[in-house]
């Protein structure tokens, strides 16, 4: 008997057990669903919260984003009848949204990032909304996110007003794999649309979810890219019959950066290589080869800092203004603004890019019969007179090349590109949202770049071990290649490639290979 597919397990949300970067992953992807805890001090805290800007309103009678306008218009007041319509205009006028949508793993990354902020205790916000949230990813009910808008401060504005019509039955929805109207999904599931109470409108909107969600999903992506292109180096490698000792350790000892030192060894461990011999046929190979630990290393050393930042917003309150129901205070200021996610998404899409470039060179020696040390040109396993009709990888080179040049051109920062909008009221803004989109794509592309690197390298090994008989890689290693080739039939005739490559590209997104466990 097979056992049948693994229980999701449950990531709690209390605001007090902070969230990692797998986690949102995990959930994203249906591995993992999202709880709102139950437990007595959690929902005391949390209806403080809202308590204390009920007797805010009525005590103060003057409160940003309850009685007042937004932004610019704070001070505007609201007449007091008309106090709890505010939130719903708030998501109203936000509704310009354009661009692309968010796919499914993108939203319920932003769902429960939004939930985990406002779990926090610290928006004012009641146990109902935050229910509401924790229902939406229960049943997958996917506010259609339009990924265009967002200046990145006053946080989300535009694509989380999305989330705030939703919420009350408004807009429309991704759900069982069909667009519907949100009061469709929501009754669906016995759900009512929340009338929301003042200051939730900007609770739900004034934060920094969407970015934040997007950088977690690319710090994942981004680490096993890292580790992706440190196994194709070792391939390239062998295929190139290039020189194993550049990785010594002795060699890396001396220059100590530890993410270096870390893909030098896996490297080692690869190529299954012993101590070099004072002097190699071949004492030097090109930089792409030789200095492949330097470039991915930087990545390597940058991913646990990266890190740290996401998870630091993930887990904090980021709206305004903060309200602390446990020492009855507001507190104005500006925790919307996105500048640590937009810093480190503008750093790793550049840090990725790096690997596509790494990678591209890679190709471009081994297809190369003036630098592949005898391999035939463009890796054809063409034999005899059908030698002269066949291409190989041509194609696939110059493809990887395309991919690589659009990564490099995402590269400049957003972050840098502030706008003074909202009649100067938001006249610096972090533009975190377009660095994490920027990100994304960068990453898009390299995983391309990827695909065509692991075709090339089965290719290029193949012919290597027919060229010269043997082409030693470690048990992993080897393990790898031979589901390499599974998956890719020898290129001897030329053919599309396209559906392979994008068959590489879902193992890549599934993490098929284990690669450098621990």
């Amino acid at each position: 008997m097979h056992a049948g597919p693994a229980e999701p397990r449950t990531v709690v949300v209390d605001g007090r057990q902070p969230l990692s970067i797998e986690d949102v992953v995990a959930v994203a992807a249906g591995t993992a669903v999202a709880r709102l805890s139950d437990a007595e001090w959690f929902v005391a805290r949390i209806n403080r919260g809202a308590d204390f800007v009920d007797r805010l309103i009525a005590e103060d009678g003057v409160v940003y984003g309850v009685s007042t306008g937004y932004g610019d218009s704070c001070t505007v007041a609201i007449p007091p009848a008309l106090v709890h319509e505010l939130p719903h205009h708030l998501y109203a006028y936000h509704g310009v949204g354009l661009g692309r949508f968010l796919d499914a793993e993108e939203t319920r990354a932003v769902l429960l990032t939004r939930l985990v902020s406002l779990a926090q205790g610290s928006s004012g916000v009641s146990l109902a909304l935050l229910q509401q949230l924790q229902a939406l990813l229960a049943h997958d009910i996917l506010p259609r996110i339009p990924a265009e808008g967002s200046v990145g401060a006053s946080g989300d504005l535009t694509p989380l007003s999305y989330v705030a019509a939703v919420l009350c039955g408004e807009r429309e929805v991704l759900h069982a794999g069909v667009v519907k109207p949100a009061a469709e999904a929501l009754a669906a599931h016995g759900l009512q649309p929340l009338r929301l109470r003042p200051k939730e409108g900007l609770a739900i909107m004034n934060g920094t979810a969407v970015m934040t969600a997007l950088a977690c999903l690319a710090w994942q992506r981004a680490d096993y890219l890292g580790r992706l292109a440190t196994r194709i180096t070792a391939f390239n490698v062998v295929a190139s019959a290039g020189n194993a000792h550049h990785f010594d350790e002795a060699l890396f000892a001396v220059k100590p950066h530890p993410g270096q030192q870390r893909v030098a060894a896996r490297l080692r461990d690869d190529l299954a290589s012993a101590r070099p011999s004072r002097n190699e046929q071949r004492l030097q190979d090109r930089y792409s080869l030789r200095c492949a630990p330097h470039v991915i290393g930087v990545l390597e050393d940058a991913l646990p800092w990266l890190r740290g930042n996401i998870e630091n917003e993930l887990n904090s309150a980021n709206d305004n203004p903060i309200i602390d129901g446990e020492q009855g205070m507001v507190l104005h200021g500006g925790h919307f603004y996105g500048g640590h996610i937009a810093f480190a998404m503008d750093a790793l899409k550049n840090l990725v890019a790096n690997l596509a470039d790494l990678l591209d060179r890679q190709m471009a020696l081994l297809v190369d019969a003036r630098y592949n040390h005898g391999l035939p040109a463009n890796l054809s396993a063409a034999r005899g007179e059908r030698a002269a009709l066949n291409h190989g990888l041509k194609a696939l080179q110059i493809s990887a090349s395309a991919w690589t040049a659009e990564a490099l051109k995402q590269t400049m920062p957003a972050s840098v590109f502030s706008r003074s909008t909202e009649c100067h009221n938001q006249d610096k803004v972090s533009m975190g949202t377009i660095a994490a989109r920027d990100c994304l794509r960068v990453i898009e592309l390299t995983e391309q770049v990827v695909a065509a690197l692991l075709v090339s390298a089965r290719q290029g090994i193949a012919l290597r071990r027919a060229h010269e008989g043997s082409a030693r890689l470690s048990d992993d290693a080897e393990a790898m290649f031979l589901d390499l080739e599974a998956r890719i039939p020898l290129i001897e005739e030329d053919r599309a490639l396209d559906r392979e490559l994008h068959r590489l590209l879902a193992a890549m997104r599934d993490r098929a290979w284990q690669l450098y466990v621990g």
